[in-house]
Parts: structure tokens; sequence; C-alpha cells
């Protein structure tokens, strides 16, 4: 199994910034793509952004493009989503998630392990 632990979630103003945190632990032999999705209150969980293990190439929802970055710490086993220009509708709970799949699905079930979610709250 492998654990995830997500931080760096918070009150931020419209227009600013935030990185979350994942750190990966357990038998993560397993894992070829780590992801974030979130969930806003009253609508369902959404694919967010992706990073292959294999090759380091990177999938964005197109709302994300542009204002967000994905990036992996290999000596610490962390991944990283770097939000800039964050708005209000980026207000949600987000979760870190691992995928034996390779990088490209957006699917929940196509994700084996998450964690515990981290909240941002973005003011208007």
């Amino acid at each position: 199994q492998v654990q995830l632990v997500e931080s760096g979630g918070g009150l931020v103003q419209a227009g600013g910034s935030l990185r979350l945190s994942c750190a990966a632990s357990g038998r993560t032999f397993r894992t070829k793509t780590m992801g974030w999705f979130r969930q806003a209150p009253g609508k369902e969980r959404e694919f967010v952004a992706a990073k292959s293990w294999i090759d380091g190439s990177t999938d964005f929802t197109d709302s994300a493009k542009g204002r967000f970055s994905i990036a992996r710490d290999f000596a610490k086993n962390t991944l990283y989503l770097q939000m800039n220009s964050l708005k209000y509708e980026d207000t949600a709970m987000y979760f870190c998630a691992a995928s034996e799949f390779p990088i490209g699905t957006h699917e929940e079930g196509d994700f084996y392990s998450w964690g515990q979610g981290t909240q941002v709250t973005v003011s208007s």
C-alpha cells in the first residue's frame, strides 16, 4: 500500500498563490502516475493535474493550464502542485492520488491510493 499525506492548503485572496505538497510512503513501486483531484462543495470530484513517475510528463485540466504547475522531489518522494493566479472557483478540497496507469487517465477509479485532502479556500 501507498500512504499519501497532503499539506499546504489554506486561505488565500484571489490572484494569490499556494503550493500543495503530497508526501508518499510505503510500496510506491506500483505507481506510474501521481495526480491531484479536487472537490468543491456540492460538486463531484474532478481531475486537476498529474505527473508521470516514468518519464516526468505532465497532464492538466483546461482550467489549470497556464496557472498551475506540478513537480516531484525524488529525494523526498513528494509531489507538489504550485497554484498561481488563484480564482474563487478554485476553492475546493484537494486530494493527492496514485495510479498504476500511465499518465493520461482522469478517472478516479484508475487511482488506487488517496490522501485525506487539504482545503484550499480562495476569497474573492
